[in-house]
């Protein structure tokens, strides 16, 4: 297991995260993703674009009432990909939280 170097930026990290949680095929429209992510305009959309190109992301341009409005989901591969790089990010958290920190295995007592 190893890091996802195009996830693991704290910007594409914050936007899979989002798009995740959503349905599958489910789109965010890029105002509202740039206003949770409190990205800029032009940051956010170099991000989805290095996404895109990996293949983690698919963009929707269209208009709405002679307005442009962009949509973005993530695809199965980058839900994939993001739950693979979530899985070793709790790795590295977990080897540097004490022992006896960690929660232990609940095991059931018999009784006699």
């Amino acid at each position: 297991m190893s890091a996802d170097e195009v996830i693991h930026q704290s910007t594409r990290l914050r936007i899979m995260a989002i798009l995740h949680t959503l349905d599958r095929r489910e789109a965010l429209e890029f105002t509202r993703l740039k206003d949770m992510v409190e990205a800029t305009h032009g940051n956010l959309g170099a991000h989805i674009e290095t996404l895109a190109r990996a293949g983690y992301v698919d963009v929707e341009k269209l208009f709405v009432e002679r307005r442009p409005q962009t949509r973005v989901w993530a695809t199965t591969m980058g839900r994939r990909a993001f739950r693979s790089h979530a899985a070793w990010l709790r790795a590295i958290l977990d080897e540097a939280e004490p022992a006896a920190d960690r929660p232990q295995p609940r095991t059931r007592r018999r009784s006699s």
